[in-house]
């Protein structure tokens, strides 16, 4: 299946498949079947509690829409993630400037913060024009794996090992 324009409403997606398009477009493509591993992962645990135990004076938590995206809090200037670690740093940057589009398409214009509190860091997101061009192209390209009859090969990464998937694509 080739999709080379499209609207957005025809290749937006959930955010979460932003991220894994990153990491692994294996991990990616069986997600979206429902094959679904985070639920045995430790590293998915600790991460749901520092959301819960971070930032909790902040009102707007957790703001799901379009039961496609779900930001971590969002005020009247500013959406931010809060994510455990900075090693995926590219996914997790293309996945809040993805936000930042999707609120954009709706009418809705802020800017992003990715903050690691484990890490005591943050991270200052604009969306700019090329940003736009480039999350397009993503969202055709997320289109085109999904489309696929079969997931892509294991491939082989250091940080595999610690995916919750590991058992379902080394065992």
């Amino acid at each position: 299946m080739d999709i080379s324009l499209s609207s957005f409403e025809n290749i937006k997606t959930n955010g979460l498949k932003i991220n894994y398009y990153f990491i692994c477009k294996r991990k990616l493509w069986l997600f979206d079947r429902k094959i679904t591993m985070e639920d045995k992962s430790d590293k998915i645990l600790i991460g749901k509690i520092l959301h819960q135990d971070s930032y909790k004076k902040e009102k707007n938590k957790e703001v799901i829409i379009d039961n496609l995206i779900s930001i971590d809090i969002i005020d009247n200037i500013n959406i931010r993630e809060v994510k455990s670690s900075s090693k995926m740093e590219e996914a997790d940057k293309i996945q809040i400037l993805y936000y930042l589009y999707y609120l954009k398409q709706l009418g809705v214009v802020r800017k992003g913060i990715i903050n690691y509190p484990k890490e005591k860091k943050r991270e200052f997101i604009d969306l700019k024009p090329e940003d736009e061009i480039k999350i397009k192209d993503i969202l055709i390209d997320i289109k085109n794996i999904l489309s696929q009859n079969k997931p892509f090969p294991v491939i082989n990464k250091p940080y595999c090992k610690k995916c919750a998937y590991f058992e379902f694509c080394y065992g």
